[in-house]
């Protein structure tokens, strides 16, 4: 059953409106998981209904977006949409452009089309000199021919700061220049997007012992950002060490199974840094009884999975670059970075997956990050899309079972005496405890065993 537009789809619809009716080409920035898709099936819907196009034609970044256009626009225009015979239109990746035929492109001259661009921010390009792949193919095949373009994005900026194709920009300012604007604040709002949590993990206690032929010298630091400031570690290095995959991943598992008592199929997603890391997290998950579900590049029928993943009531999907912007997974409520991408524009539409509402009383998104500088600076920017009133710091201890793990190793037990009996609920006392080596490739940390959480609450 199609649901009733949203307030925001409903006015940008009827702005688009107007403004086709004197230009060509429509920019909306809408923030992710705020239901660009569904309007822009709308818009579509009207000018197949006015007979101003014949067809229509979208371009996605990636295979799971490209099957969520095609369900939404079949079921809002009650007609075919894909690569089949009669249908109205059909959605291809950026990536197919390279190989489309001749008679492909002649669609855009011989035919009125309105041709739709998912995440245009991917393509970049004002000119062939300034361009890549994807924004060159734009330039030279649709931007003049096709009769109406619908260019969306939830992240309209690029990391190499080149211009988007089909955007335009403020001169000499060279500021964004959208046709329709829903942020982030304004979806919280109405009750559109879930309120994001985001929770950097840092460890107020690190020592690092580096070893030479016959001596060894220690270091002491406070922060993870002193440590990958001052030292060899690098941010991949945190990435892959299991005491900290377990810290991070054990508070994600608190949190989906607090939500999990209201909201029964709510999921967890976990961002894994390539497919050795993705196997390396599923083997921790695995260790702690939880149920998940692995998806990369190399997983057969991976989209299969995503959409056995979207229904079933498995705890965990993680994921290498399987899935981004765009996939629609709406019990997803609580994810765990762990990607060694430090990009503001990924970090967002990684958020993103965890803000699609399921319902009215569904208003809480979580995210957990280690606290690397980059990352902390854009869950600040996050923060500031919000009213202050609305973001505050707090500080509390990881949880306690580390304190358990701190009390039984003074007492000369074992982990694994104890471990049937590790607590998982939260605790404030943050005092220090005896650090317990830990070995790395050439070098040793010690960590303590507890860590700081530091928890960003935007409401």
């Amino acid at each position: 059953m199609i649901q009733p537009l949203r307030k925001w789809q409903s006015d940008c619809l009827k702005q688009a409106k107007v403004h086709f009716s004197n230009h060509s080409d429509f920019f909306v920035q809408a923030t992710p998981a705020s239901g660009k898709t569904r309007l822009a099936a709308e818009i579509a819907r009207w000018l197949l209904d006015e007979g101003y196009i014949d067809f229509v034609i979208c371009f996605a970044p990636t295979r799971e977006v490209v099957a969520g256009i095609q369900r939404t626009f079949a079921a809002v225009l009650n007609q075919r949409f894909g690569d089949t015979l009669a249908s109205v239109g059909a959605a291809y990746t950026y990536q197919s452009m390279e190989y489309q035929s001749p008679d492909f492109w002649t669609l855009f001259t011989a035919y009125r089309t309105l041709t739709i661009f998912d995440e245009i921010h991917h393509c970049a390009g004002h000119d062939p000199l300034l361009s890549n792949t994807w924004g060159q193919q734009i330039i030279q095949r649709i931007q003049n021919a096709a009769t109406y373009t619908l260019a969306l994005s939830g992240t309209p900026w690029r990391s190499d700061k080149l211009p988007i194709a089909l955007a335009r920009y403020t001169d000499p300012e060279g500021q964004l220049i959208c046709d329709y604007r829903y942020d982030l604040q304004t979806a919280i709002q109405d009750g559109v997007c879930r309120s994001p949590r985001i929770t950097l993990i840092d460890n107020p206690q690190i020592q690092l012992v580096e070893e030479n032929e016959n001596t060894a010298s220690v270091r002491a630091f406070s922060s993870f950002k002193q440590l990958l400031g001052e030292s060899p570690i690098s941010y991949e290095d945190l990435l892959r060490h299991d005491d900290i995959l377990n810290a991070v991943l054990d508070v994600g598992i608190d949190r989906l199974s607090e939500v999990r008592k209201t909201v029964p199929n709510a999921g967890g997603l976990v961002v894994a840094t390539d497919i050795e890391h993705a196997h390396q997290i599923a083997e921790l998950l695995k260790a702690k009884s939880e149920s998940y579900r692995v998806v990369t590049s190399q997983t057969p029928r991976a989209h299969q999975l995503i959409d056995q993943y979207r229904h079933n009531s498995t705890r965990w999907i993680v994921a290498v670059s399987m899935i981004s912007e765009g996939t629609d997974i709406q019990r997803l409520c609580v994810c765990t970075y762990l990607s060694r991408i430090r990009t503001e524009l990924h970090y967002r539409q990684v958020l993103g997956r965890i803000l699609r509402k399921i319902g009215a009383a569904d208003n809480e998104a979580w995210l957990y990050v280690i606290a690397e500088p980059l990352l902390r600076k854009y869950s600040q920017r996050i923060a500031d899309d919000l009213p202050e009133d609305q973001a505050t710091l707090q500080t509390k201890k990881l949880n306690e079972r580390l304190e358990k793990a701190r009390l039984d190793h003074a007492n000369g037990y074992s982990e694994s005496d104890t471990a049937a009996n590790d607590s998982y609920s939260p605790i404030e006392d943050t005092d220090a405890s005896e650090p317990t080596s830990v070995e790395l490739p050439l070098l040793t940390l010690s960590f303590s065993q507890y860590y700081r959480q530091y928890l960003l609450t935007l409401i």
